[in-house]
């Protein structure tokens, strides 16, 4: 018995030990090797520039690219290593400045963004779809060094409006490449998405009367039973316009969504999980927990 009791203060040393050690070695598992820049906070997810400075660069027409031409933005920052990429479409009859506002947006957060003019402005999604395919293999591939250095081209992602949300589904369908989608107020004759395989948010407007959120954005999300997380938010009292422009919502929202699956960055999750309680929602579901 005394052995024992002289024996108890060194195993509650070690234990103490082993309490303490063990949640360091799990924060450091937890940290993720492409976290780029400060730990965000919700004034800096809102603002319309993130903490990196980019340069801005137009996207040459090249049909043998397979895409028109549009916009490269890229972080100037060279020492925390590779960026993620992302294709960014426009919707029917629509200009790349319709979608431009998210080139800034979210390379100034720490992204390589390509923001396109379709190759017709009356192209269907199957169309857009390929075409940002082609911007993404030609960032990663062909673009001048001072873009292609700066991507890491097995973490890429893709958003677009109306037809091309709908384009950036077929993108996030079949591209394997793809870590995260984020369709605006998409517009689809498919519905059923059940076999995308890649973290999607999709954001629809209350009063689209384009889009309607009830034949479109609402049955997409829910069929989107293979996505590993997914999200549904819906602007209270938007149109199908309300994406086209810059606000804290949709930039909140998009920007954490590409961090935290591109990036793999949980420390975005606060602002997706427990769900936001923003004024300018009427309705947000998701696949909470995100970790």
């Amino acid at each position: 018995m005394k052995f024992r009791l002289k024996m108890l203060p060194a195993a509650f040393a070690l234990l103490a030990g082993v309490a303490v050690a063990a949640p360091a070695e799990s924060a450091q598992r937890a940290a993720s090797p492409y976290e780029r820049g400060p730990a965000p906070t919700e004034q800096s997810v809102s603002a319309k520039l993130g903490p990196f400075a980019f340069t801005q660069v137009p996207a040459p027409a090249n049909a043998s690219a397979g895409f028109n031409q549009g916009t490269v933005y890229y972080p100037n920052d060279t020492g925390q290593g590779t960026f993620g990429a992302i294709a960014i479409t426009p919707g029917f009859l629509s200009p790349e400045s319709s979608i431009g506002w998210l080139g800034p947006r979210l390379a100034s957060n720490g992204f390589v963004v390509i923001t396109l003019t379709t190759n017709s402005p009356v192209d269907f999604p199957g169309g857009r779809a390929a075409q940002m395919r082609a911007a993404l293999d030609w960032v990663t591939k062909q673009a001048p060094d001072a873009i292609r250095s700066r991507i890491d081209p097995t973490r890429l992602g893709v958003m677009g409006w109306s037809m091309g949300g709908g384009g950036t589904l077929e993108v996030a369908n079949t591209h394997p490449n793809i870590q995260a989608a984020v369709p605006l107020a998409p517009w689809h004759l498919t519905n059923n998405w059940s076999t995308v395989k890649v973290p999607t948010m999709i954001i629809g407007a209350q009063n689209d009367l384009i889009a309607g959120v009830g034949a479109h954005s609402e049955p997409f999300y829910e069929s989107l039973k293979s996505a590993p997380e997914r999200a549904y938010a819906e602007i209270k009292g938007g149109n199908h316009f309300s994406v086209t422009v810059d606000t804290p919502l949709v930039g909140k929202l998009a920007t954490s969504w590409m961090k935290r699956f591109i990036d793999d960055d949980t420390r975005y999750d606060q602002f997706l999980c427990p769900k936001p309680t923003d004024s300018t929602l009427s309705e947000y579901r998701d696949s909470c927990p995100n970790g």
